[in-house]
């Protein structure tokens, strides 16, 4: 099992009002599965995703990552493991502006203490299709190709599992069913990816769905 979480519970303060993000989650994702999380806005999915992610930590319950209890782990020990174990792909790609492909590539092994990282940022240029538009800088790159340089980041510290935000929600259609099937042969090569998104076309190229409503799930698990 790659990840499983139990009764995950999650609220949030607004005003005087008590918001209920998660409300008893049980989910089980394998090592190779590639997974949706899908379901309308504010049914809890993108609070899901910061837990799973590490960004964030629930109120109840446990998220159990490659076999190790998380759920209440210290701020910089859960940096650590979310800098190792975890690769994020965004729907506005994050990327810095004022460096190029390869160092935004390189980021993640500089912050991990890696050596050799000009060679391991080349490959996984190379791995997404853009090793000829590495030296470019973000506003030299189309839309596709800049979410292929966000995959790149994200595939090359060679992490557990790829999370995935509404990855194609800012490309038009033809650049999204590219990144797509770039997911497709990631999760054919063994990578564990995480789809999170509102969109039923996105989530029906996954091996798998689950569904989301008022903070529970609706169907799936």
């Amino acid at each position: 099992m790659m990840l499983e979480t139990q009764n995950l519970q999650k609220t949030y303060q607004l005003g005087e009002a008590t918001v209920t993000a998660l409300a008893g989650v049980n989910i089980a994702i394998d090592e190779g599965e590639m997974v949706a999380i899908t379901g309308p806005s504010g049914s809890g999915k993108s609070t899901l995703m910061h837990i799973l992610g590490c960004l964030d930590t629930p109120d109840g319950g446990k998220y159990i990552l490659a076999g190790e209890d998380i759920s209440s782990l210290s701020k910089d020990r859960l940096a650590t493991i979310r800098n190792r174990k975890i690769g994020f792909v965004f729907q506005f790609f994050n990327l810095l502006p004022r460096i190029s492909a390869i160092e935004n590539v390189e980021l993640p092994l500089l912050y991990a203490g890696k050596k050799e990282t000009r060679s391991m940022a080349i490959q996984a240029l190379e791995t997404v299709g853009l090793k000829d538009r590495m030296t470019h800088e973000p506003n030299q790159l189309s839309g596709g190709q800049r979410q292929r340089v966000a995959v790149a980041r994200a595939i090359v510290t060679n992490p557990a599992i790829i999370l995935a935000d509404e990855p194609t929600g800012n490309l038009d259609s033809k650049t999204g069913d590219e990144i797509l099937s770039l997911f497709q042969r990631l999760n054919e090569e063994g990578r564990t990816i995480i789809v999170v998104t509102h969109d039923d076309y996105v989530s029906r190229h996954c091996g798998r769905q689950i569904r989301f409503r008022d903070g529970k799930v609706e169907e799936g698990y």
